[in-house]
């Protein structure tokens, strides 16, 4: 899935699909989550379909990462695992790509799109977005 993903971005990137296409595709892993056996399972399944609608609009790198800490989370909850999550994603990131997440809107100061103030400002997605914002400024 997450080949495809990355397949998919690099497609769209070169002009092969459309901001439509890529919406209608990106069902495909949210189907996955609602298909897993574990809740951590279903939050890997969003962290990649999060992943694979970063095609179309960026804000969703930042859904992506936080998707992942919740899964982390949820297979690992009597460890500081959220914390080393976010520190180890963080620590990954080159200065390009550091640059490109500061362009973003700070979490819940949009209207619209994934960093608005729906789902993924709420709770420990939100607390991810927030914690990842504020380390690559």
């Amino acid at each position: 899935m997450v080949q495809d993903a990355l397949a998919r971005t690099r497609a769209y990137g070169r002009g092969e699909s459309t901001a439509s296409e890529e919406i209608a595709k990106r069902l495909r892993a949210v189907k996955a989550a609602t298909a897993a056996a574990t809740p951590a399972g279903a939050a890997a399944a969003r962290s990649a379909a999060q992943a694979s609608a970063v095609a179309h609009m960026g804000a969703h790198a930042l859904g992506a990462a936080a998707y992942a800490v919740k899964a982390v989370s949820l297979a690992h909850p009597d460890e500081d695992a959220v914390g080393a999550e976010i520190r180890w994603q963080t620590d990954q990131l080159t200065d390009a790509q550091r640059a490109a997440l500061r362009r973003l809107p700070l979490l819940g100061t949009d209207r619209s799109g994934p960093l608005g103030t729906g789902l993924l400002s709420k709770g420990i997605l939100g607390s991810t977005i927030r914690d990842i914002q504020a380390r690559i400024t």
